[in-house]
């Protein structure tokens, strides 16, 4: 355990991935072929919470739509933004994809995880040799948090009522 395994930016797991004679090793072993249409585009759902999200990416000069909308538009706040360019920018493949994108169920933030998750997907199927990388980056794993029920007797998931001594 010389070796430090934890990245705490991107260009450090980049440089962790790259620098891995295992992953080269095992990427030589499985040969995937790319899955695209007719079109030349790859398809992928992704998902988060109880968001799912239908993407399809085809080179192009990184344009990013979202159920007809502009991603500026659609995810008005930064940080939602800078998360679905995020398997972009681990892969080196910033503004080379277009990316249409449709996304229904749940909040803003869950639909945008479910459309990372697609987009990284999609890439795989595009280019099968990104899969390490983004895999490393853990952007190709679903995300199983989820809103924890309500159970009787309380009055949220776990919050009880107010104890009253009197």
């Amino acid at each position: 355990m010389s070796e430090q395994t934890t990245a705490n930016s991107l260009a450090d797991l980049k440089s962790l991935v790259q620098g891995t004679p295992a992953a080269e090793g095992a990427a030589e072993a499985v040969k995937r072929e790319p899955k695209r249409d007719a079109q030349g585009r790859a398809y992928a759902t992704g998902s988060r919470k109880e968001s799912v999200a239908r993407v399809w990416i085809k080179p192009g000069k990184g344009v990013i739509t979202i159920n007809d909308k502009p991603a500026s538009k659609y995810f008005a706040r930064p940080v939602l933004r800078m998360l679905i360019t995020q398997p972009f920018l681990v892969a080196d493949r910033y503004q080379t994809f277009d990316v249409i994108a449709t996304v229904v169920g749940g909040g803003l933030s869950g639909q945008a995880g479910a459309v990372r998750h697609g987009i990284s997907r999609a890439l795989t199927n595009y280019e099968p040799e990104l899969r390490g990388i983004l895999k490393k980056a853990g952007f190709l794993t679903r995300d199983p948090r989820a809103v924890e029920r309500k159970k009787y007797g309380k009055m949220k998931a776990r919050r009880s009522f107010q104890f009253s001594k009197r």
